[in-house]
């Protein structure tokens, strides 16, 4: 007897949104520049040889002796008092009134992000964002189904009259910045820029989504203060925040604070997404805060961090062509470089990268029309040694792709 085969039918396809938005660009650029000869100057990753591995380890052996019924338990979707209310405690004294009521602790301030937009964004939604943006934020707002807008600036950021002006136009649900030590070009927002969007966001009814995960990395300057503490824009400003770049990025603890009925929507996705952030990596960080000094561990990261800026800043005139020009953040962990007009910084990289270096092309920071000639550096996982290396090998690479 034949058994007739049974026919196979195709599976159903892929959300739409899964098929429209794709990958990281900087993931990809990591993936082909693993091998260790290769000066990486495209990640976005803090040095690992400056974490303070002895006081976190110390800090998880606490709360894993005392209390390891609580610390391997589930937890509240909110997170522990004890950590919100450290954070609160931090936020206050850097002139941000906060209660411990008024932050959800979040896996890494990127979960922060999707959770605004799941509570915020319906598909179709215009989201204004700065030129050039952050870009898992763009992935966000895309896989939310939003309409991505850019708003024109300058080197200060976001110009208050060109936003003020898309407002009325397009009528956005919210505008995302990261105005202290932008992810990807290094500046800061000036206090009279910052006043200026909270003005606009409350004559014309607009949500700020303020990202803060570099903040605290300056190494000179006066400090700016957050747009969130502004009069104008402290009902309408959610304010993320993390400790990736200031403790360790492995621990995925970020905070969002908000107010309180779009934190409570923000806590119903996240009961969605994971129900709660890990209760033992919430409880060791709040034992660090509590015997541990973690700004003078900043401060120690900084100086460092500084003296890697000064490496690139000394290296960069040698190593790129005649008119391109960078910026000198003041903090951080990037600078943005322009290359003359006619360079093309995508279709360079494989010439570069065989010379055993790498950048991110700027290209995809530009969710309207790209300026090609430009490029992110990072300049913070490198010693001063190898970052005059990385830079000699950027230089031979990018004349090598002239000549070719």
């Amino acid at each position: 007897m034949t058994v007739a085969a049974t026919p196979i039918a195709s599976v159903p396809p892929l959300a739409a949104r899964a098929r429209a938005v794709g990958g990281s660009p900087v993931r990809d650029i990591l993936a082909v520049t693993a091998r260790p000869e290769v000066i990486n100057f495209a990640g976005g990753l803090p040095a690992p040889e400056l974490f303070d591995r002895d006081g976190v380890a110390a800090a998880f052996r606490h709360v894993l002796e005392e209390t390891p019924g609580r610390a391997l338990q589930y937890a509240t979707t909110e997170g522990e008092p004890a950590l919100r209310e450290r954070l609160a405690q931090r936020m206050s004294v850097r002139g941000l009134p906060t209660d411990a009521d008024d932050l959800l602790v979040t896996t890494g301030s990127q979960q922060g992000l999707s959770l605004l937009a799941t509570a915020l964004v319906d598909a179709g939604d215009t989201v204004l964002v700065e030129e050039p943006c952050y870009l898992a934020a763009l992935q966000v707002f895309g896989l939310a189904g939003a309409r991505i807008v850019a708003v024109p600036g300058d080197a200060d950021g976001p110009d208050p009259e060109a936003l003020a002006e898309l407002v009325v136009r397009e009528r956005p649900k919210l505008l995302y910045t990261v105005p202290t030590f932008q992810n990807p070009t290094g500046r800061t927002l000036p206090a009279e820029r910052r006043a200026a969007l909270a003005s606009v966001a409350a004559r014309h009814g607009l949500w700020i989504i303020e990202d803060d995960p570099y903040g605290e990395l300056r190494y000179e300057g006066e400090r700016v203060p957050w747009i969130a503490a502004h009069p104008d824009a402290r009902d309408r400003t959610v304010l993320l925040g993390s400790f990736s770049k200031v403790m360790a990025p492995g621990l995925r603890l970020g905070w969002l604070r908000a107010p309180a009925e779009l934190r409570r929507a923000c806590a119903v996705a996240k009961q969605a997404a994971d129900l709660h952030t890990p209760t033992v990596n919430q409880l060791a960080a709040a034992r660090y805060l509590a015997v541990s000094d973690l700004d003078a561990h900043v401060a120690r990261v900084a100086a460092v961090y500084r003296e890697r800026r000064d490496a690139m800043l000394a290296g960069l005139p040698d190593a790129l062509p005649q008119g391109s020009v960078w910026n000198r953040p003041e903090g951080g962990m990037f600078l943005w470089v322009r290359l003359p007009e006619t360079y093309d910084a995508a279709a360079l990289l494989p010439t570069v990268v065989r010379e055993d270096v790498a950048y991110v092309p700027g290209a995809p920071f530009h969710p309207g029309e790209p300026d090609r000639s430009t490029l992110r550096l990072c300049f913070v996982t490198q010693t001063p040694e190898e970052i005059a290396e990385g830079l000699r090998r950027l230089g031979r690479g990018l004349r090598g792709a002239a000549d070719a």
